[in-house]
């Protein structure tokens, strides 16, 4: 199942870069249920088996674009985002180290794996994949605009994607640049 999983994330990270036309330097959040993935209820059974199999699909597709991988933390961290330093130069950090039951297996193999992780209270992403309803909109751009993927679970988890695009304004008259 291990490498199943892999391929599914790999190919969903891929078509989300591709949709939401993130360039390199762009963040793409993450939220996971490692539980609702191995077919349990989130929360309640935290798998770092699972998270990693699927943190590594992503994180390969997102490399090879150059776009950082956020990973958002549970609830229990009051959703915090772990995230390599280099994406957020001066952001205000915040200390906390996640575990499999507080933080989340995902997020916990993200600051396992990174070079040089911290934690961030939140984020505002380009792009984000909410595995297993974990619920990630906080941690997007204040537009955000639903994504349909060719892939609709990873394992036994829901996928929603999301994309987000600039804020339209002045109105009627106004033209806007659709490539942005």
């Amino acid at each position: 199942m291990e490498k199943k999983l892999y391929d599914v994330a790999n190919t969903a990270a891929r078509e989300l870069c591709e949709i939401a036309k993130l360039k390199q330097g762009d963040i793409m959040i993450i939220g996971c249920s490692s539980s609702e993935i191995d077919g349990g209820v989130i929360g309640k059974n935290s798998n770092l088996e699972v998270a990693a199999e699927v943190f590594r699909g992503i994180y390969d597709a997102l490399n090879e674009k150059g776009v950082y991988l956020a990973a958002q933390c549970c609830e229990h961290l009051n959703r915090a985002v772990i995230v390599e330093r280099e994406a957020v130069p001066g952001r205000e950090i915040v200390n906390v180290v996640p575990q499999p039951k507080a933080g989340g297996s995902f997020a916990t193999t993200a600051y396992r794996t990174f070079k040089n992780p911290v934690a961030l209270e939140e984020i505002k992403a380009d792009a984000g994949m909410d595995i297993g309803g974990v619920l990630i909109g906080m941690q997007l751009k204040h537009v955000a605009v639903p994504v349909r993927l060719s892939v609709k679970q990873i394992g036994s988890a829901i996928l929603l994607a999301a994309r987000t695009r600039p804020k339209y304004i002045g109105g009627c008259r106004a033209a806007y640049d659709d490539t942005i």
